[in-house]
């Protein structure tokens, strides 16, 4: 199983919710219990988007998760054991968020097992060209075009451009 969760997208109540799960009654309307990402993820992997957006106290649930390899629902009284994979990613810059203080040192070392660093698209402008051609040929394709290439303006155009996001 994969699960994906966005930690910046979801307020912490909803965060807690969506990885632990909780049992019936534990919060006001919570009718019947509801397994969360680590439970129904385990023997497979949970995506962590931009994990260090994550509040500080989930970040301690988190790492005593990954720790334990046990979890327990909102409102539940037994530790539940899971078997899961975590792949995070973030934007941040991560030294800087650990300096502020706004990443658990502990956290980052239990994540960080095997980094990878995706310069954004302005850094690698050896990609840009091979990129450019993959999607023109994809969308001409789809759309049912006879296109094989761009002519010299697009291309001075597409090289030339900052490219202030990432594809």
């Amino acid at each position: 199983p994969f699960f994906s969760l966005n930690c910046a997208a979801l307020p912490k109540e909803i965060l807690e919710n969506e990885l632990f799960g909780h049992e019936k009654g534990a919060f006001t309307g919570s009718t019947n219990e509801k397994p969360g990402a680590f439970e129904m993820a385990s023997g497979g992997t949970i995506f962590l988007d931009e994990v260090a957006e994550m509040s500080p106290d989930i970040q301690v649930k988190l790492l005593r998760a990954l720790e334990s390899r046990q979890v327990r629902r909102l409102g539940g009284k037994k530790e539940i054991s899971v078997d899961i994979r975590i792949v995070a990613a973030t934007n941040r810059d991560l030294q800087k968020a650990l300096a502020d203080g706004d990443l658990r040192e502990d956290l980052y070392y239990r994540l960080a097992v095997v980094q990878i660093d995706l310069p954004p698209l302005r850094e690698r402008s050896q990609d840009i060209t091979l990129l450019a051609t993959e999607f023109l040929q994809r969308y001409a394709v789809q759309n049912n075009k006879q296109i094989t290439d761009f002519d010299t303006a697009a291309w001075e155009w597409i090289l030339s451009y900052h490219w202030p996001g990432n594809v």
